[in-house]
Order: C-alpha cells, then sequence, then structure tokens
C-alpha cells in the first residue's frame, strides 16, 4: 500500500516558481509514493486535479509572502482534517499550525526548514522574530528535520540539539541534450534579484572589464532590481534578462556559457547552483559556508567585485571537478530516494 503525503509550502505544480517548486516536480515522478500538493490557485490558469503522482488542491492565497502563513496553516488544518496523510512541509512559514496536527494525530511529519529564512536581508525585525519563532517550532514538532546543506545541519545542531538529515536538491533535470562544445564567450548568473544574491557586487565587477555577462532574473519586482537595471543595462558587455523558467530554453544558454557566477550568501544548497554544476562550467561563487559546502571547496570564492574581477581574468578552470561532484551527488534519483525513505 502506497504512503499519503501531503506537500505544504510551495506555489504547486506543475513547477512554475523556484527552488521548492523544483524540488516537489522531481520528487512526485515516482510510482512509490502517492501525493497531495497544495497549489496557489492565481498561478494556474488550467487547473488540473491531478498530476504524475499526485493529487492538486488550489488555495486562494499566495504562497508567498505574508500570505505564505495564512497559506501554509490552512494546508496543514486542511489535511488534518480532511486526509489520513502525513505532512512534507517546505518551509516553516506556518509551522504555527503544526503543535495542533500533533495534538490530534500521531501522522509523521518531515519539514525542510529551507536556509534560515529568518537571516534573509529583506525581512524586517518582526517578520526575522516571527520565522525565528516559527523555525523553533518545526524543529520540536517534526519527525525530521531535513537541512538541505550540512552547514544548515551543523547550525540545527548547534541551535536545538536535533539531527537533522541532510538532503540537498538534484541537478540534472537541468540536461536536456548533447551540451554544446563550441561555447560562447560569455559568463552567466542567474537569481532572484534580493540584495543577499549579491547581485550588484557581479554586476559592479563586470561592468570594470569587457568581459560578457547574461544576466537573468525578475528585475522589474522591486525597486531595488529596477535601481539596478537601470544603472547598468547601458553597459554594452552586460545583458540583463527576464525571468526565463522554460528548461529548454534555459538548457541553450547555460550549455553555451563558459562560467557560472552565484553570488548567494543565505540559504542552504541553491537549486540554481547545483544544476549548473552538472554542465561542468567555470564556477564562481560568493564566498559563505554554504557555497563552500556545496562545491566542496573546489569552486572559486569571492567576497567583493574587485575579487570575483581578478578571479575572472585567471584562467583556471574548476568545470570539470564541478560536474564531477555534481553526478556524484546531486541526482534527483538519489534525492528522491532518501525523502521517501523518511517515509
Amino acid at each position: 500500500m502506497k504512503t499519503n503525503i501531503s506537500i505544504i509550502g510551495i506555489v504547486g505544480v506543475p513547477a512554475c516558481y523556484g527552488g521548492f517548486e523544483s524540488l516537489v516536480e522531481n520528487l512526485i515522478d515516482t510510482e512509490n509514493k502517492h501525493y497531495y500538493v497544495y497549489c496557489q490557485s492565481s498561478a494556474y490558469k488550467n487547473k488540473v486535479s491531478t498530476y504524475k503522482s499526485t493529487t492538486l488542491k488550489y488555495l486562494p492565497f499566495k504562497a508567498n509572502g505574508v500570505q505564505s502563513i495564512v497559506y501554509d496553516i490552512y494546508s496543514i488544518l486542511h489535511s488534518l482534517l480532511f486526509t489520513r496523510n502525513g505532512l512534507l512541509v517546505l518551509g516553516v512559514s506556518g509551522a504555527i499550525a503544526l503543535p495542533i496536527f500533533k495534538l490530534f494525530t500521531k501522522r509523521k511529519v518531515v519539514t525542510n526548514i529551507d536556509g534560515l529564512e529568518w537571516k534573509r536581508d529583506k525581512w524586517g525585525k518582526l517578520a526575522k522574530w516571527f520565522l525565528k519563532f516559527s523555525e523553533k517550532i518545526a524543529v520540536r514538532y517534526s519527525n525530521k528535520i531535513v537541512a538541505d546543506n550540512k552547514a544548515i545541519a551543523d547550525y540545527v545542531k548547534a541551535e536545538y540539539g536535533v539531527n537533522a538529515v541532510t538532503i540537498a536538491y538534484g541537478g540534472d533535470h537541468a540536461i536536456r541534450g548533447d551540451i554544446e562544445e563550441t561555447k560562447t564567450e560569455y559568463y552567466l548568473a542567474l537569481c532572484r534579484i534580493e540584495p543577499e544574491n549579491n547581485v550588484e557586487m557581479i554586476l559592479k565587477a563586470f561592468s570594470k572589464q569587457d568581459k560578457k555577462l547574461k544576466f537573468i532574473g525578475n528585475w522589474n519586482n522591486s525597486d531595488f532590481g529596477k535601481r539596478l537595471k537601470k544603472e547598468y543595462s547601458s553597459y554594452p558587455n552586460i545583458e540583463l534578462l527576464n525571468p526565463i523558467y522554460d528548461l529548454d530554453i534555459l538548457f541553450g544558454i547555460r550549455s553555451a556559457s563558459i562560467g557560472y557566477l552565484h553570488g548567494h550568501s543565505a540559504g542552504g544548497t541553491n537549486p540554481s547552483l547545483v544544476e549548473m554544476m552538472h554542465f561542468g562550467v567555470n564556477t564562481f561563487c560568493f564566498d559563505c559556508n554554504y557555497n563552500r559546502e556545496s562545491t566542496e571547496q573546489k569552486a572559486h570564492y569571492f567576497k567583493n567585485a574587485d575579487e570575483l574581477s581578478g578571479l575572472i581574468s585567471q584562467n583556471s578552470d574548476n568545470g570539470e571537478r564541478m560536474k564531477l561532484i555534481a553526478n556524484q551527488r546531486y541526482r534527483w534519483s538519489f534525492i528522491r530516494e532518501q525523502y521517501e525513505s523518511l517515509f
């Protein structure tokens, strides 16, 4: 008999947003479990009731921002009242509902706490306090805590005395065919346009030289992004592209690049990094323990624009090492088995 699992905390599937959505998209590609996935209604024009191995439930709230708290709480309580499923909770926004869930049932709860969300610069003091409190509740009332990076697992152990299970993300879904051997002379960056991703640091580095950069992101979603777009669009070697979610289009852009810039400073194992590692290109990461752990200390690391500019000018290439690590650690077949074993 298949285990039934409700998945809480994503925009939905088919994946149309970020890392957790990509995780779920690949988890549900199985015959071993039956999943029940809560989805943001406004994100889907075509609302199918089933997809792969899942039943879909659409909610009239947003899965991100302040509404994510209501979205996740509603999902948890709905699953308690109307299903007999265990819970896979992605993120801690709705964790304050977990004590109620555990009060009325012994069903298993597995929570991936994400990347210390309360540390992110985009949140104010009140939001940071709430997210830290939610993290504490999630750790206390979950049967298992998942960390996507050893550095996160070490934090959970030090902060709460709990042993988290370290499970990263797969990235091999990003490979859609044969990678081009003939490269175009440009570097690639891909992320949400937020200060903590050191977007401006990367742009400054390329504004000081003639190396070409393609930077994909949601430039028009914030004043910060709009300012950067206005300031750096005038540089002839910098091309700022709007978000691209089509994996086939992304594959063409990724496979033709000669290097990848990863500026994330918060979080754990980042999906865009492990996806790009499968392409075997020269990889440059912002110098923090999460990125060093993900790349096994084998990438190039920078702390400011001048360091990055200097690294790009060197000829050292770590692409083959990145690809080897990706094939050993970041394949979905392995990740899927790890999650299924938790239930």
